[in-house]
């Protein structure tokens, strides 16, 4: 029952956070949540009948990399752990009795990013300044997740040389966080 109690608090605050941001609403009983600064993303499914379950992870190849089967009663939360996959998107694929329910998750390992600092700007309420000292080409992806870890601004930009470039983020309520990722898979990460 507690764990019935806490799916529908996640399945809620993801509806609502997908709402306010105007993104495609999630498929309904299933979640799939990064956590912070880890390589772990939290499967959260609610069973609609009791019965077996199927759980399949799938490359942007199609490759299987994960599938395992259990018997439901609710629901679960499942911790996945990508540790020694490499960067890219991944499909979660839940299959009941019901049919495919399916969530898409970018997963890049946790590396620091070199020469890359992320900082607000003075006292200006919603401006962050991202700047990359940097000597060759180099492929850059921003991204800016609400309190929620929803991501809110995804944008990749090849730079030549020294970069900077300040973001204005409006309509988020609470703290926000920036994550740029180089073409290594290498990320720095700063929440304000």
């Amino acid at each position: 029952m507690k764990s019935s109690s806490l799916f529908i608090a996640a399945l809620i605050m993801v509806g609502a956070s997908v709402a306010a941001f105007g993104k495609e609403e999630p498929a309904k009983g299933l979640a799939v949540v990064p956590v912070k600064g880890t390589e772990v993303f939290k499967v959260i499914y609610k069973a609609e009948n009791a019965g077996k379950v199927k759980i399949n992870v799938y490359s942007a190849t199609s490759q299987v990399v994960f599938t395992e089967t259990y018997n439901v009663a609710e629901g679960f939360i499942l911790p996945l752990n990508f540790s020694g996959l490499q960067s890219g998107d991944y499909t979660v694929e839940i299959v009941d009795a019901t049919g495919k329910k399916t969530e898409t998750v970018s997963f890049n390992p946790y590396k620091t990013a070199k020469n890359v600092h992320i900082s607000k700007v003075g006292t200006e309420a919603g401006k962050y300044i991202v700047a990359i000292a940097n000597a060759a080409n180099e492929e850059i992806t921003v991204k800016i997740y609400d309190v929620n870890n929803n991501l809110v601004h995804v944008e990749s930009k090849t730079i030549a040389g020294d970069f900077a470039q300040v973001y204005t983020v409006k309509n988020i309520v609470g703290p926000i966080t920036f994550s740029v990722t180089d073409k290594s898979g290498s990320t720095k990460t700063a929440r304000f």
